[in-house]
């Protein structure tokens, strides 16, 4: 992984947290609960920030009953920042089981970066949050009230985000999508999704390229995504763009049957 100061790592979490900020959100003795009915696992999971006073299982009681309440099943997320740091190897003791390892990528400059051309018979469209949330639902095969959920936490978002899309000129088809989500000199990659019939064409990289362009010609010094550790492909083209592994963070969730 990539040496970087442990302060700046800290920024980066920092800046994922307020980018998947939702309305939907509670403070439990040192516990950020996100209890968002939505697809994305960082709006519906406990974020141990703090020490806190209670003892784990009372604690774990309380957070319990507020995501039966939600209608969910209790999920945390584990990060070198979590809480204390035994909290991992506790929850797997109260048999949380561990899923969807995940790496935080960063490139710390953006000095080079340039706006990308693009091929014949393509066109770029900006979209609202709303736009973004339908068009992304759709490529994924995603239930209507995901993409309601997803648009309506980009609207109320605390740190503002831009969608973009690469579009067939001659249909208006949307080929490949993605957003950012600034945050002082730091910028974040979200949501890039290439349409299955069109992948293998270099079209997540142009994407990439044009957030990236923009966002240093806006005085953006370091930008971060967040992959699945499994997907080779993405993972690949994110390093010939310039990003490293950082830190690496999982989720922990209830056993089956329990919230």
């Amino acid at each position: 992984m990539a040496i970087l100061p442990d302060a700046l790592l800290a920024r980066i979490e920092d800046a994922g947290l307020n980018a998947s900020a939702v309305p939907q959100q509670r403070w439990l003795d040192g516990w950020l609960l996100r209890l968002s009915p939505g697809k994305i696992k960082r709006a519906r999971c406990i974020h141990a920030l703090a020490e806190g006073r209670l003892e784990l299982d009372e604690r774990l009681g309380l957070a319990q009953a507020a995501y039966a309440e939600a209608g969910l099943r209790t999920m945390f997320r584990l990060t070198p920042f979590t809480c204390p740091a035994a909290l991992d190897a506790e929850l797997a003791a109260h048999g949380f089981v561990a899923e969807d390892d995940t790496r935080v990528m960063v490139r710390p400059s953006l000095a080079g970066a340039r706006p990308p051309g693009l091929p014949p018979g393509l066109a770029w469209r900006s979209l609202d949050a709303t736009a973004f949330a339908e068009t992304v639902g759709a490529l994924r095969g995603s239930p209507l009230e995901h993409r309601r959920v997803h648009a309506e936490r980009l609207a109320l978002s605390p740190v503002p985000y831009r969608a973009f899309a690469i579009a067939d000129a001659a249909t208006g088809a949307v080929l490949c999508c993605g957003q950012a989500a600034r945050e002082g000199a730091l910028v974040g990659l979200y949501d890039i999704f290439t349409a299955p019939q069109a992948r293998g064409q270099g079209l997540a990289s142009l994407l990439c390229e044009r957030m990236l362009s923009d966002s240093a010609s806006e005085g953006v010094e370091v930008a971060y995504l967040q992959v699945d550790a499994v997907n080779a492909a993405a993972r690949a083209v994110y390093r010939r763009l310039g990003f490293a592994d950082a830190y690496a963070y999982h989720y922990r969730v209830a056993a089956a049957g329990v919230r």
